[in-house]
């Protein structure tokens, strides 16, 4: 990515097509795809990039298996199919996960589970392409037949490709015996397990996932700056034409200008503040909203003002996780775990420890910074101790971590049933869009529904082409250059999350023998990685850096070695001995404020009813009046 003082200047100086506010998973990808149509794109992240929602997922790239019980197969068919192009696009970064359900005592699998994984493998093929795929192949061997029978036709035939995002299909899941249980729950020793279901999800790390796609976007032209904050709408004649927007280092104001703005601030849609700015008036006023005002001809209805009540009303899910190191909880595979009131949750492998969750509580509370509630937290303790016949308490966690998910709601208290997961688009009077909802696996369709929309408005012939772009660049890890002091296990950990880009941490690392060494003792994540953060992923603060840049904050939360990572970032940006201190302090609220130890959990605010009785479904749409 580009330096953020560089990003400023570009921010104020040019005008733009489009600017996203919001630099969670959904911004990130609206701002890939309207670059990679030709639009011109600015991006404004109030906070750090990925610090919301798009930090505290599950980790998972998946259809939601569980969605299967309420029938929201529209919303899992879409996930599935999106799972298997994020394989194809960015192999290092998503790669697939076995999962399993065990069976003891001789018992036979569920059948309930079984029709399900049924069902779950049915929707995993994507039958336009297998279709697509195997004409080619019978077209490509007609015509290698007629080559045949001359030169003229010989230059006709053509080895035929797979089709992009087709290079990873899971296999059909199948009952496997209790020693492969074990193989892969190495954990469930001492329940001797005899059989179980066997089945293939994806996982990733979600943060880099975030970086990576902006790091795209910043390719095909997008300016992107974090600790940049929308204070209002710029308006003219009604039309929105950018936004006014704070510094939050310099505190000094700009005015970011563009054709079009989107609101892609997640579980915030329902707060951003819309004021307007009209530039033939210097009043403020409130942006009306229409639901998807369009072009009539385009089969929509011309939606009156309704005021700005009419922004999506976001009912906060709070999702709790909790860590624990793997030697006390072995895992090489995923595990699906019973849990109270018929719910089940995840135990996973992930980056070296095992992530358990999650909960699926209302919540209502600060947004900036989510902690693990005391009884969530002993919700999943007694969960896996049950499961996997442990005795692990809160002082066993390696770390823990909660985050809200926007889910849509109607505001109809009659209702008993009034939120969405769907991911839904709205188009307020001014044009400004407003997209959120969704999920973490289908960000791409997210942001394609968004920059249609505008292609639309803009009667541009642009398609979308997000389906054929590779995410970063993979790279073999005995492809890496080898440089001393850094430890064997930490290549294969950079490739994971860089992929071909951990030639510049380890070029870091060879320049300044120091930064070599793991950051955490034990741990594969190098101190060169904090400078690179600094240098090239506007990273600006500890926080960053341990706990979005580097997972440690997570993984490692009781022994996180702050001084070491701001002695590295005071060298890389500047900071005095005061400075350095006050960041040192700043991280120690943030880290109290996240809830990241698990031993000062949050009390339970507002629970409300459990996710069963939550409805998570349907198609992305536009509200239309």
């Amino acid at each position: 990515m580009i330096q953020r003082a560089q990003a400023l200047a570009a921010l104020s100086e040019n005008e733009f097509d489009l600017v996203v506010v919001g630099g969670g998973i959904t911004g990130a990808g609206v701002a890939l795809d309207a670059a990679t149509r030709g639009f011109s794109v600015a991006l404004i992240e109030r906070a750090d990039f990925a610090a919301g929602t798009s930090s505290r997922s599950s980790k998972l790239v998946h259809g939601g298996l569980r969605y299967l019980q309420n029938f929201d197969l529209a919303l899992v068919r879409e996930a599935l199919l999106e799972r298997q192009l994020m394989v194809a696009l960015a192999p290092h970064l998503v790669h697939p996960l076995p999962l399993v359900v065990p069976a003891f005592d001789g018992a036979r699998p569920d059948r309930l589970m079984g029709v399900g994984l049924n069902l779950y493998d049915a929707m995993s093929v994507d039958r336009d392409r297998l279709r697509s795929r195997r004409g080619k192949r019978a077209r490509g061997e007609r015509a290698q037949n007629a080559s045949a029978m001359g030169d003229e036709l010989q230059e006709t035939a053509r080895p035929v490709q797979p089709e992009e995002g087709e290079s990873w299909s899971p296999e059909r899941h199948r009952i496997v015996s209790g020693e492969e249980v074990l193989e892969l729950l190495p954990a469930l020793a001492a329940r001797e397990p005899t059989s179980g279901y066997l089945f293939y999800d994806c996982q990733t790390d979600d943060v880099r996932l975030v970086l990576t796609i902006l790091g795209e976007a910043e390719r095909f032209g997008a300016a992107c700056a974090n600790r940049v904050d929308a204070l209002s709408l710029l308006q003219r004649d009604g039309r929105a034409c950018g936004v006014r927007a704070l510094d939050r280092e310099s505190g000094e104001e700009l005015e970011i200008r563009a054709a079009n703005v989107v609101n892609a601030t997640g579980v915030w849609a329902d707060r951003l503040g819309v004021a307007a700015a009209d530039e033939d008036d210097d009043e403020a006023s409130v942006a009306g909203l229409d639901h998807a005002a369009g072009d009539p001809s385009a089969g929509r209805s011309v939606g009156e003002s309704r005021g700005a009540s009419e922004l999506p009303r976001i009912r906060p899910s709070r999702g709790t996780h909790i860590l624990l190191r793997h030697e006390d909880l072995p895992l090489v595979g995923g595990a699906i775990v019973p849990a109270d009131a018929g719910r089940t949750i995840f135990a996973l492998p992930w980056l070296g420890r095992t992530l358990v969750g999650t909960t699926d509580l209302d919540y209502e509370g600060e947004l900036d910074h989510v902690r693990p509630s005391g009884e969530d937290v002993d919700y999943l303790l007694s969960a896996i101790n049950t499961f996997f016949e442990t005795t692990f308490g809160v002082g066993d966690l390696a770390g823990a971590y909660a985050g809200v998910r926007p889910l849509i709601s109607s505001g109809d208290p009659k209702k008993s049933v009034d939120i969405s997961r769907k991911a839904e688009l709205y188009e307020a009077s001014s044009g400004m869009l407003t997209i959120t909802g969704g999920k973490l696996t289908t960000w791409r369709r997210m942001a394609k529904l968004t920059v249609d929309r505008i292609v639309e408005r803009d009667s541009r012939e642009a398609p979308c082409r997000t389906h054929e772009i590779p995410l970063g660049q993979g790279v073999a890890v005995e492809d890496l250059p080898r440089v001393e002091g850094v430890p064997e296990k930490s290549y294969a950990a950079l490739a994971g999350r860089y992929g071909y880009a951990a030639r510049e941490v380890l070029a870091l690392a060879a320049e300044r023998g120091e930064l070599a060494q793991p950051i955490v003792p034990g741990l594969p994540d190098l101190l060169a990685e904090v400078a690179l953060a600094a240098r090239r992923e506007q990273a600006r603060s500890i926080g960053d850096v341990l706990l979005r840049r580097t997972r440690l904050g997570l993984l490692a939360a009781r022994e996180l070695p702050v001084q070491r990572v701001a002695d590295v970032l005071a060298r890389e940006l500047g900071w005095s001995p005061q400075d350095a201190a006050r960041e040192i302090e700043r991280f120690a609220e943030e880290a109290e404020a996240e809830g990241i130890r698990a031993d000062s959990a949050a009390p339970a605010v507002a629970e409300g009813a459990a996710a069963s009785h939550v409805r998570e479904a349907g198609e992305p749409e536009v509200h239309s009046a």
